[in-house]
């Protein structure tokens, strides 16, 4: 009898837009690399950069046909609105580095900063984040639940993380929520995407990042 083949694990790169983003990946690819290997670059930088490292970087370029996913874990505000255009195209030449099929890319997205994101963590809220001193009472709340937090922290990050079934829980909810305010569906698409970046409302869909993992074991 022929012995089963193995299952490739699936190869996922991570460009990241802070070191809190870099330090939550740590904990994913730590997390769960019996079913995933992930991979992100040293430096933080998010559609210029993975454009740049998949057209001159050879440690890049070399693995687009076994890259099977690309994912950018990053805030969304007001200021780069007007950025969803430029990075669509971006986004186009990356799915098309592999043929049949290509690289599925993810927004792993979060309203004003991470740390609402890592709020989720604890309960379920949905402030205004869009000013310097709205984001400044979410570091706050943060610290109330997690006073050693520092941007960046592996350490501390991965204790806030070990919460993450919850902030699965929660932060589907903030995305159901903006059903009613128009958004096109939960279903991951560029229409869906491109609403919630432009539309800037209390959100973070990073659960879909670790559904997506928890589903491979």
């Amino acid at each position: 009898m022929p012995r089963p083949t193995r299952r490739r694990k699936p190869y996922i790169v991570v460009f990241c837009e802070g070191e809190s983003e870099q330090a939550y990946t740590d904990f994913l690819k730590k997390e769960f690399k019996d079913v995933a290997s992930i991979k992100r670059p040293s430096a933080t930088g998010l559609f210029e950069e993975a454009d740049g490292k998949f057209k001159k970087d050879k440690a890049y370029r070399d693995y687009a046909e076994v890259t099977d996913e690309i994912w950018f874990f990053f805030d969304v505000e007001t200021k780069d609105i007007g950025l969803w255009d430029a990075r669509m195209k971006i986004i186009k030449r990356l799915r098309a580095l592999r043929k049949k099929p290509g690289i599925k890319v993810r927004l792993l997205m979060t309203t004003g900063c991470i740390e609402y994101w890592l709020m989720l963590h604890y309960e379920m809220y949905t402030p205004p984040i869009q000013t310097v001193a709205e984001k400044q009472r979410v570091i706050e709340h943060l610290l109330s639940k997690e006073p050693n937090y520092q941007k960046g922290d592996t350490a501390t990050t991965a204790r806030i993380a070990q919460n993450c079934p919850k902030a699965v829980i929660h932060s589907k909810q903030t995305v159901l929520n903006l059903l009613s305010q128009g958004l096109p569906g939960l279903e991951d698409t560029d229409e869906r995407n491109r609403w919630l970046c432009q539309k800037c409302l209390t959100f973070s869909n990073v659960y879909e990042a670790i559904e997506f993992l928890t589903s491979l074991q």
